[in-house]
């Protein structure tokens, strides 16, 4: 009893220390280091954050035949992604319903049927249990079916939502729906898959994300493809830098042009808060692109709904943890995997029309340079500043005018943890 009245002391103490930390973070600063730092504070950012949100964890192209799978892995949580002979995608949990045990222990392949390899309890591909041996008479086997984790499909792409009450599907779409639709992902296939390790908080890691400050001094790449009054007003997505006039007539002209195209225009931003962090916007390349290639020329086959080349740039993130950034020939796909409180997975997919061939309608090298040189710098640049930031002189700092986007994606996330912790 002793130990138990210690423990619930030492839990309420923990949590109010949280609570403490939340009311003291001040406006247009950094976080304070326990948030990038804190175990227990990790822990309640995957509960209280990335369970609650849809997450994109792969396209359909990944898993083209009845068998196929994939493991998307994130903290103590392990989801097959398989498609099952109906042609269903399935999201399981990776937990055999006998004792416990990991039933898929390889990240991906293709299963005819799913056995356990401790005591080969077997499921169908749609999750439900085939056998088990040597159980009792009186054993319900149509109990022990695998849980199920909540799976939706879009345009090709495959969203799970871990909460046992995910938000509507169709609520949480709806607002980045037209964007996304007019590249045409469903008909859309991976050309490169690619994943960056990172020794960094998954905050640090989406607080470089959320802010083109650094793009100038640290992403030459990145800058050659983007004008230079994009960068400081819309280099992190929408209002999240100081206004450009420059950019905002040629935004408004591009725009003229695009509509007379036929082609989506306009942005999207979560104006009061909710339960999501949406965004989507189209933007100009740099005058003479037409893509986020080197050479800026036509380097693939047209996606979606593009006749011809706009020579436009859409940038949706449809959670935090996810940012699909599309040009007219191609795409790119960013998923960020929180691993643990020092260690982020920034995934990253290339898709083209799936009827494109390589070497033929494009070339690879072309497609992944921009943003594989860029990510490769992220993750060197995050790396460099999760080191600070465990130094005992690290406080937090103030925010430039070219951070309106990490300030908006801080707020949003205290008043997340403040929600889930009752305050």
């Amino acid at each position: 009893m002793l130990i138990q009245s210690i423990l619930y002391i030492f839990i309420n103490m923990k949590k109010s220390e949280i609570i403490n930390l939340i009311k003291k973070q001040k406006k247009n600063y950094s976080l304070d280091q326990a948030f990038y730092t804190n175990d227990e504070i990790f822990e309640l950012d995957i509960k209280n954050i990335f369970q609650k949100q849809w997450v994109f964890v792969g396209h359909i192209s990944r898993i083209p035949n009845s068998g196929d799978y994939f493991l998307f892995n994130i903290g103590k949580e392990s989801i097959i992604i398989i498609r099952d002979f109906d042609k269903n995608v399935q999201a399981l949990y990776n937990v055999c319903r006998h004792r416990g045990s990991q039933i898929c222990l390889e990240n991906n392949g293709n299963k005819k049927l799913l056995v356990c390899p401790y005591h080969a309890w077997s499921y169908n591909l749609d999750g439900s249990i085939k056998s088990a041996r040597l159980m009792s008479d009186n054993f319900e086997k149509e109990k022990w079916s695998l849980h199920r984790c909540n799976v939706k499909i879009f345009e090709g792409l495959i969203f799970i939502n871990l909460s046992d009450h995910p938000n509507d599907f169709n609520e949480f779409i709806e607002p980045t729906k037209k964007f996304i639709q007019f590249h045409g992902l469903g008909e859309a296939k991976i050309a490169h898959r690619q994943i960056y390790p990172t020794f960094g908080n998954w905050k640090l890691t989406l607080d470089n994300f959320h802010e083109c400050y650094h793009c100038q001094p640290s992403h030459p790449e990145y800058c050659s493809v983007h004008d230079s009054e994009y960068i400081i007003a819309y280099g992190a997505g929408n209002n999240t830098g100081p206004s450009s006039e420059k950019f905002n007539k040629k935004l408004d002209e591009w725009n003229k042009k695009v509509s007379a195209m036929g082609h989506v225009t306009g942005q999207y931003s979560e104006i009061e808060f909710n339960d999501y962090s949406r965004s989507a916007e189209r933007t100009p390349l740099k005058d003479g692109n037409y893509n986020e290639t080197k050479s800026g020329k036509p380097t693939a086959k047209l996606m979606g709904n593009f006749k011809k080349y706009d020579r436009g740039y859409t940038s949706v993130g449809t959670s935090p943890f996810n940012s699909l950034l599309m040009c007219n020939d191609f795409a790119t796909l960013f998923t960020f995997i929180p691993k643990s409180t020092l260690h982020t997975e920034v995934e990253l997919m290339w898709l083209v029309h799936k009827d494109a061939k390589e070497g033929v309608d494009y070339n690879l090298d072309e497609i992944i340079w921009m943003w594989d040189v860029t990510t490769l710098a992220d993750k060197r640049i995050i790396e460099d500043n999760q080191k600070g930031v465990l130094s005992n002189k690290y406080t937090p700092g103030p925010l430039s005018l070219m951070e309106i986007g990490l300030e908006k994606f801080k707020s949003w996330y205290l008043q997340q943890l403040e929600i889930s912790l009752n305050i």
